[in-house]
Protein backbone atom coordinates (compact mmCIF):
# COMPACT_ATOMS: atom_id res chain seq x y z
CA UNK A 1 0.00 0.00 0.00
CA UNK A 2 1.53 3.72 -0.92
CA UNK A 3 1.97 5.80 1.95
CA UNK A 4 -0.31 8.39 0.34
CA UNK A 5 -3.54 5.09 0.81
CA UNK A 6 -1.78 4.69 4.07
CA UNK A 7 -2.00 8.34 5.52
CA UNK A 8 -6.19 8.42 3.85
CA UNK A 9 -7.54 5.41 4.99
CA UNK A 10 -5.99 6.11 8.55
CA UNK A 11 -6.79 9.40 8.61
CA UNK A 12 -10.43 8.64 8.00
CA UNK A 13 -10.94 6.52 10.01
CA UNK A 14 -9.54 8.30 12.59
CA UNK A 15 -11.67 11.41 12.01
CA UNK A 16 -14.92 9.05 11.70
CA UNK A 17 -14.43 7.35 15.15
CA UNK A 18 -14.25 11.03 15.88
CA UNK A 19 -17.34 11.92 14.38
CA UNK A 20 -19.13 9.20 16.24
CA UNK A 21 -17.38 10.23 19.43
CA UNK A 22 -18.44 13.48 19.08
CA UNK A 23 -21.67 13.45 17.66
CA UNK A 24 -22.64 10.88 20.24
CA UNK A 25 -21.12 13.17 23.09
CA UNK A 26 -23.19 16.28 21.61
CA UNK A 27 -26.36 14.33 21.37
CA UNK A 28 -25.85 12.99 24.74
CA UNK A 29 -23.53 14.77 27.10
CA UNK A 30 -23.67 18.23 25.97
CA UNK A 31 -27.29 18.03 24.66
CA UNK A 32 -28.42 20.53 27.63
CA UNK A 33 -25.94 23.34 27.26
CA UNK A 34 -25.65 23.39 23.09
CA UNK A 35 -29.75 23.53 23.38
CA UNK A 36 -29.58 26.37 26.02
CA UNK A 37 -26.47 28.30 24.12
CA UNK A 38 -28.46 27.89 20.72
CA UNK A 39 -25.21 25.94 19.65
CA UNK A 40 -26.91 22.37 18.91
CA UNK A 41 -26.84 23.26 15.13
CA UNK A 42 -23.41 23.69 14.84
CA UNK A 43 -22.48 21.19 17.05
CA UNK A 44 -24.07 18.81 14.68
CA UNK A 45 -23.15 20.17 11.53
CA UNK A 46 -19.49 19.86 12.46
CA UNK A 47 -19.89 15.95 13.49
CA UNK A 48 -21.91 15.42 9.87
CA UNK A 49 -19.07 17.17 7.99
CA UNK A 50 -16.45 15.24 10.00
CA UNK A 51 -18.05 12.19 8.64
CA UNK A 52 -18.52 12.73 5.17
CA UNK A 53 -15.01 13.94 5.06
CA UNK A 54 -13.81 10.94 6.84
CA UNK A 55 -15.58 8.96 4.59
CA UNK A 56 -14.69 11.06 1.70
CA UNK A 57 -10.39 10.37 2.94
CA UNK A 58 -11.03 6.78 2.96
CA UNK A 59 -12.46 6.75 -0.47
CA UNK A 60 -9.24 8.55 -1.32
CA UNK A 61 -6.80 6.37 0.45
CA UNK A 62 -8.89 3.57 -1.57
CA UNK A 63 -8.20 4.67 -4.68
CA UNK A 64 -4.73 5.75 -3.93
CA UNK A 65 -4.31 2.28 -3.61
CA UNK A 66 -5.85 0.39 -6.86
CA UNK A 67 -4.01 3.62 -8.81
CA UNK A 68 -0.54 4.43 -6.57
CA UNK A 69 0.05 6.93 -9.92
CA UNK A 70 -2.76 9.27 -10.12
CA UNK A 71 -1.46 12.38 -9.58
CA UNK A 72 -3.67 14.93 -7.16
CA UNK A 73 -4.80 12.43 -4.56
CA UNK A 74 -2.25 13.81 -1.80
CA UNK A 75 -3.64 16.89 -2.49
CA UNK A 76 -6.82 15.97 -1.80
CA UNK A 77 -6.28 13.48 0.98
CA UNK A 78 -4.68 16.75 2.89
CA UNK A 79 -7.56 19.18 1.85
CA UNK A 80 -10.05 16.55 3.12
CA UNK A 81 -8.16 16.74 6.50
CA UNK A 82 -7.18 19.71 6.95
CA UNK A 83 -9.94 21.44 5.88
CA UNK A 84 -12.58 18.90 8.17
CA UNK A 85 -9.83 19.69 11.47
CA UNK A 86 -10.50 23.86 10.84
CA UNK A 87 -14.24 23.58 9.80
CA UNK A 88 -15.16 20.63 11.99
CA UNK A 89 -12.99 21.87 15.25
CA UNK A 90 -13.85 25.53 14.92
CA UNK A 91 -17.72 24.95 14.78
CA UNK A 92 -17.24 22.31 18.02
CA UNK A 93 -15.00 24.95 19.89
CA UNK A 94 -17.33 28.08 18.65
CA UNK A 95 -20.65 26.02 20.05
CA UNK A 96 -18.89 25.26 23.38
CA UNK A 97 -17.27 28.26 24.15
CA UNK A 98 -19.16 31.47 22.23
CA UNK A 99 -15.90 32.26 20.80
CA UNK A 100 -17.31 34.94 18.01
CA UNK A 101 -14.16 34.95 16.02
CA UNK A 102 -14.35 31.48 15.04
CA UNK A 103 -17.33 31.48 12.80
CA UNK A 104 -14.75 33.49 10.65
CA UNK A 105 -12.43 30.95 10.30
CA UNK A 106 -14.84 28.35 9.66
CA UNK A 107 -14.90 29.13 5.86
CA UNK A 108 -11.52 28.79 5.65
CA UNK A 109 -11.85 25.00 6.41
CA UNK A 110 -15.41 25.11 4.14
CA UNK A 111 -12.13 26.40 1.47
CA UNK A 112 -10.19 23.93 1.85
CA UNK A 113 -13.01 21.20 1.83
CA UNK A 114 -14.15 22.23 -1.65
CA UNK A 115 -10.33 22.26 -2.97
CA UNK A 116 -10.23 18.41 -1.61
CA UNK A 117 -13.52 17.79 -3.69
CA UNK A 118 -12.34 19.79 -6.86
CA UNK A 119 -8.46 17.69 -6.66
CA UNK A 120 -10.08 14.61 -6.25
CA UNK A 121 -12.64 15.62 -9.81
CA UNK A 122 -9.29 16.49 -11.30
CA UNK A 123 -7.32 13.06 -10.31
CA UNK A 124 -10.89 11.22 -10.93
CA UNK A 125 -10.97 12.62 -14.59
CA UNK A 126 -6.91 11.75 -15.21
CA UNK A 127 -7.09 7.95 -14.48
CA UNK A 128 -7.18 5.99 -17.71
CA UNK A 129 -8.10 2.44 -18.05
Amino acid sequence: MTSVARFAIVSGAILGGLSVAGGAFGAHGLKAALDASGQAGNWETAARYAMVHALALVAVGLLAATRPQTPGLTIAAWCFLIGSLIFSGCLAVLALTGIKVLGAVVPIGGVLLIAGWLALAVAASRIRD
